[in-house]
């Protein structure tokens, strides 16, 4: 790595606010030596252009000596990011590559069949005659060829030990503060009918503790195992019989992985199983910190790293989390350059909403949104509801009120169109949203004002999380709730000209905020002093209602607006919580 470059393979023309200065900071930390350079820099630091000039530093093939290692890696959690950074032109040296699912056949007849399950994986004997013009295999081609190749960290993690996507100079993660979350996630281990399709014939006894469930794990390998051969037997398979084969061989894959490491001796990880239905029903194996997949995956993929998020808010536990060492680790803060008054905080807070006091809570809260549907006529607003169940109750309260028309909400199979929907409108629509704190650009007249109905604590029914509290993690806990309310504030303001009002409706949020105080970055902690009751008109639904609010009378097909509004407990998600467009932290989140 040559760290001196980094001010020549930046992307743009000019710098803006502590861009300049945020990389002489992170040159001089990797000069000094450290392997891992932490950078947090807050919304609106254009993160993606430090990215590509630390990426940048990377040694060339000219560089190079026959035996040392080239060139770089950029990834990150998620997809929408990397959507972003292949549609930046500043950024169009970077090659992106995705999942084999994200690409189609091109062979006649196949051209809806996503290329893992194409011929060429279905027929034992089939050659390809336009596999060089195949999509995916070219895209990948091309991504392991280029300087920089870019994908998400699921990608990034899944292509350990490959021959085409092996060892790099610089690996940068973006938005990598929950890299211990997803890594935990990544090697979770689900056994149910949706993962295992021969789950009837292998049916879970009652595991009780890891002994049990390596043991069944061992079963349902020998059985994954044996079907695959089944198929490969087979000269020719139909396309449910080869996303089937692959299935199981994830599943097994994840199975070897959980029994290699729970009966090594010197391993790190510690692992949770739940079942709680008990015999015959699914099984879920759950790592904690896992340190060993996080070194094979991530830590073995590079020499320097420079990992990057405005939510990285302590050194030492992040690196205790992800299995680094702080001796080699630097931290480069980032400066907020948006006006604190620009984004306010404000106190609305009716009560806790804890399970046990939400039904009392929660009406409260819902009158207090219509009084900030007044305040803002004619400006959309966000409102975060952490959970389905709280969104569904919110709604209907909305209905009783009289105030639907200018709501949106979302189910986890459309929230994907449901939000560009409302982006697209003009109309001052108010989007009911679950699991929208992150990865969400909302800037300018896009959206407003926000409203958070519940401070995001880990769900304690998890039994990570259960454990992490059962050894007094509380720390932990409360940065990890913290970190998500940074990550929601950063939704509507995002750019120093930009403004967004932000309203606190759970009163447990301030409590978090003096638990965690010592965690907060500075920035964070100026928006909390600051923090105001504002003066919201009287409660009156029919000023609610903009002269502009949609009628429902242009509202997509499908949508919450269209024909009768479907009350709380109606509708219907398809999949687990944890499948489609639901959340990939769904596991760790509550979200029902």
């Amino acid at each position: 790595m040559n760290p001196a470059r980094i001010f020549e393979e930046f992307p743009a023309d000019s710098y803006r606010g502590n861009q300049e200065s945020a990389l002489a900071d992170v040159r001089d930390a990797f000069e000094a030596g450290n392997d891992v350079v932490l950078v947090r820099a807050p919304t609106g630091s254009g993160k993606s252009l430090l990215a590509r000039a630390i990426a940048g530093c990377a040694r060339t093939a000219g560089e190079a000596g026959p035996e040392q290692i080239i060139d770089a890696y950029y990834t990150t959690p998620q997809v929408s990011q990397l959507d972003d950074v292949a549609e930046d032109p500043l950024l169009s040296d970077l090659s992106v590559i995705r999942g084999k699912g994200n690409y189609d056949c091109i062979l006649p007849g196949e051209t809806d069949t996503p290329v893992t399950q194409a011929p060429c994986t279905r027929e034992r004997e089939f050659d390809c005659q336009v596999k060089h013009r195949c999509p995916y295999f070219s895209d990948r081609s091309i991504a392991a060829n280029r300087r920089i190749a870019a994908m998400t960290l699921a990608y990034f993690m899944q292509t350990a030990g490959s021959d085409v996507f092996g060892m790099r100079d610089v690996v940068v993660i973006d938005e990598a503060h929950g890299l211990g979350d997803w890594a935990e996630m990544y090697a979770t281990v689900e056994i149910g009918p949706d993962t295992f399709p021969l789950f009837d014939e292998v049916a879970p006894p009652d595991v009780g503790d890891l002994a049990d469930a390596a043991g069944y794990a061992e079963r349902v390998s020998k059985t994954a195992e044996r079907r695959v051969k089944e198929l490969r037997n087979n000269a020719e398979i139909d396309p449910e019989e080869a996303a089937e084969r692959d299935r199981l061989n994830e599943l097994r894959r994840d199975l070897d992985w959980f029994v290699e490491d729970y009966r090594d001796p010197e391993s790190v990880t510690t692992w949770v199983v739940d079942q709680p239905d008990g015999e015959g029903t699914p099984v879920t194996i759950k790592p904690m910190a896992p340190e060993k997949y996080l070194k094979h995956t991530v830590w073995d993929r590079g020499n320097r790293f420079a990992l990057l998020s405005a939510t990285i808010l302590n050194k030492e536990a992040f690196c205790a989390n992800v299995g680094l060492s702080p001796d080699r680790v630097a931290l480069v803060e980032v400066g907020h350059t948006f006006p604190v008054e620009n984004r306010p905080l404000y106190d609305v807070t009716r009560g806790k909403m804890t399970y046990e006091h939400r039904d009392e809570t929660l009406p409260e809260i819902a009158r207090t949104l219509v009084r900030i549907m007044q305040r803002h006529p004619d400006e959309k607003g966000l409102v975060h509801c952490h959970s389905y169940a709280i969104q569904d109750r919110l709604e209907a309260l909305l209905a009783d009120f009289g105030v639907s028309e200018r709501v949106r909400s979302h189910e986890s199979a459309d929230r994907d169109a449901q939000l560009a929907a409302w982006k697209r409108s003009d109309d001052p629509g108010v989007f009911l949203s679950v699991k929208m704190e992150e990865a969400l650009d909302l800037e300018g007249d896009l959206c407003r004002w926000q409203l958070l109905c519940k401070a995001p604590y880990p769900n304690t029914r998890d039994s990570r999380v259960a454990r992490r509290l059962e050894d007094d993690q509380w720390g932990w806990y409360y940065r990890a709730a913290l970190r998500t309310v940074i990550q929601a504030c950063g939704r509507v303001v995002r750019a120093p000209d930009d403004h967004g009002a932000t309203y606190l409706g759970d009163s447990s949020l301030l409590d978090l905020f003096e638990r965690a105080r010592v965690d907060m970055p500075d920035w964070f902690a100026d928006q909390v002093d600051r923090l105001s009751e504002p003066d919201l008109p009287a409660f009156d639904p029919g000023a609610a209602l903009a002269d502009g609010a949609d009628d429902g009378s242009s509202a997509d097909p499908g949508s919450s607006q269209s024909g009768s509004r479907r009350r709380s407990g109606s509708r219907r998600r398809s999949g687990s919580r944890s499948s489609g467009g639901s959340s990939p932290m769904a596991d760790v989140w509550d979200t029902e």
